[in-house]
């Protein structure tokens, strides 16, 4: 196979996508691209300018409008504003709780998909989101859907110290008029309530590294 491979990694807040992205695409040689970082550089970008969140409008307008760019650095994809990564300042709580209001704006998600179809430019890719396998590319190889229950996933947002609302991020995400998050109607879902990252991982890259080796 000459063209490039997608794989989706779908799944709600704290589902495990970054962990088994990350690990998938350093197995496999891929490209990773953590979508939800892309929508925390706007949210953060937003919150730099003084541009209230909650106004879809002047949120569309400087996604119209930035300076920014895609990069790939040791096989992962970044999205730079002004030649600049704000690797720490979109993790913290206050670019957390803005993050799904920026990504519910119609025209930010259309913007976003563009850039984030860009990527295939570099190779490759493990891409994970909420609604890669369903919107960005539907018609990726490989498609799986990552759950966890709630308390579980609470759980794990705790331990990274973390006091996202899981329950509210799930029914904002789920309710969103576009791009809601959802299950691809052919995609894998794992349930890793009980799994460890390498356990999950692996299940991907069993089903994956076969069917590779058939083509």
């Amino acid at each position: 196979m000459n063209d490039p491979i997608v794989i989706a990694i779908d799944g709600a807040s704290a589902s495990g996508k970054s962990t088994n992205a990350r690990i998938v695409a350093r197995a496999l040689g891929f490209i990773h691209v953590d979508t939800g970082a892309m929508f925390r550089t706007l949210a953060w970008y937003c919150l730099k300018m003084g541009v209230d969140v909650h106004d879809s409008q002047a949120v569309t307008a400087v996604c119209e409008q930035w300076n920014a760019t895609l990069d790939c650095v040791d096989n992962t994809i970044r999205l730079l504003v002004d030649e600049y990564y704000p690797a720490r300042e979109i993790r913290t709580t206050q670019v957390s709780a803005a993050t799904p209001l920026v990504a519910a704006a119609p025209k930010v998600r259309q913007w976003m998909k563009a850039k984030q179809r860009e990527c295939l430019h570099f190779g490759s890719l493990v891409m994970e989101g909420r609604d890669i396998g369903a919107n960005i590319f539907p018609e990726a190889q490989w498609k799986f859907y990552l759950d966890a229950s709630l308390t579980e996933r609470a759980k794990r947002r705790a331990a990274e110290g973390s006091g996202e609302d899981i329950e509210a991020r799930d029914q904002h995400d789920t309710r969103r008029t576009v791009s809601p998050l959802k299950i691809a109607p052919d995609a894998i879902v794992i349930n890793n309530s009980h799994l460890t990252a390498e356990q999950t991982s692996a299940l991907i890259l069993d089903r994956v590294k076969k069917e590779l080796a058939s083509i």
